[in-house]
């Protein structure tokens, strides 16, 4: 199945485990009443969430999922399937409101003779009251009901939640796999896995590659990032990109510059424990800032970018 984004959940081995591991179930009527899908959307979990969706709902799935051909698939592809409902985050949260409202169409009697499925996207974001009023359609849910709660960060659902819900098991592929994933997808020989933490994932590494007609990619930029970092520490100025940074770059820029700095570190190896440790203090306090930022109202980049340099050069006596 090909979604929206363009990439196929058939074509990411890293998800083959939790696929097959789901279609089994299917097979031997064996599928819960709530998943738990904590893969990152930068990995493929939302794409899985779909599927998973699209191929319980199918009246004769096959091996690889839904057939494509029944009435269910095709209610299912045009976007239309009366059973199937999905919620979004309405801003920063999923509100009591909606969930209500789903609960309600939950208990309702299929009208595809089928199972009813929902997915509740970014499921992290509900919040008390929301997830309070899913518990009683978890604990009593109705029959043939299946929730799929897709979750990029698992660790922050209520334990309420995620313990009424069976988890999809999943192992983060290696950086190995990723590259020869790219080499075979995305045409491309480099390794430029070295981005991944910056970026999210393999599929946002993916789409980093793309350019936008005379814009530069977003891994091109992260390019000049790595480079103008290296410049500016060893110069003490900003240089080069850092010097028109955007609002929308910032964080980008700070994670690059965290892990040149880890880069660093790696190359001191045990000649100076003292500089070491204030290079680690200095990478975990930019760190922290790249998770603070969103909840700051104006900040002074480039003020930001050479307090950096400077502390820097005074840790490494340049």
């Amino acid at each position: 199945m090909v979604a929206q984004s363009g990439f196929d959940v058939l074509t990411l081995p890293w998800l083959d485990t939790p696929r097959q591991a789901f279609l089994t179930q299917l097979q031997t009527q064996k599928v819960p009443h709530a998943q738990l899908v904590g893969i990152d959307s930068a990995y493929g979990g939302e794409l899985l969430s779909v599927f998973m969706a699209r191929a319980a709902m199918c009246s004769q799935p096959t091996p690889a999922g839904g057939c494509g051909f029944c009435k269910s698939c095709q209610l299912f592809d045009a976007g239309n399937h009366p059973d199937f409902y999905q919620i979004e985050a309405d801003g920063h949260q999923i509100k009591v409101d909606q969930i209500r409202e789903l609960c309600t169409r939950l208990s309702a009697t299929a009208q595809q003779s089928g199972r009813r499925v929902a997915i509740i996207h970014h499921s992290e974001r509900l919040n008390s009251a929301s997830a309070n009023a899913l518990l009683k359609t978890l604990e009593e849910p109705g029959k043939d009901t299946l929730l799929l709660l897709h979750s990029d960060t698992p660790a922050r659902l209520m334990a309420t939640i995620s313990s009424r819900c069976q988890r999809l098991p999943f192992v983060a592929p290696s950086k190995m796999l990723i590259k020869n994933w790219l080499i075979q997808h995305c045409q491309i020989q480099e390794d430029v896995t070295w981005c991944l933490s910056v970026v999210g994932g393999p599929l946002k590494l993916a789409e980093s590659l793309q350019t936008d007609g005379a814009q530069p990619s977003r891994y091109q930029t992260l390019l000049g990032f790595r480079k103008d970092w290296a410049q500016s520490l060893s110069s003490g100025y900003l240089c080069a990109s850092l010097l028109t940074i955007s609002e929308q770059q910032i964080i980008d820029a700070l994670k690059v510059l965290y892990l040149l700095l880890r880069q660093i570190l790696l190359k001191y190896g045990d000649q100076d424990a003292f500089v070491q440790a204030q290079i680690g203090n200095l990478a975990a306090k930019i760190m922290g800032m790249c998770h603070s930022l969103s909840a700051m109202p104006s900040v002074n980049y480039l003020g930001l970018c050479q307090s950096y340099v400077l502390e820097y050069r005074e840790i490494t006596n340049k």
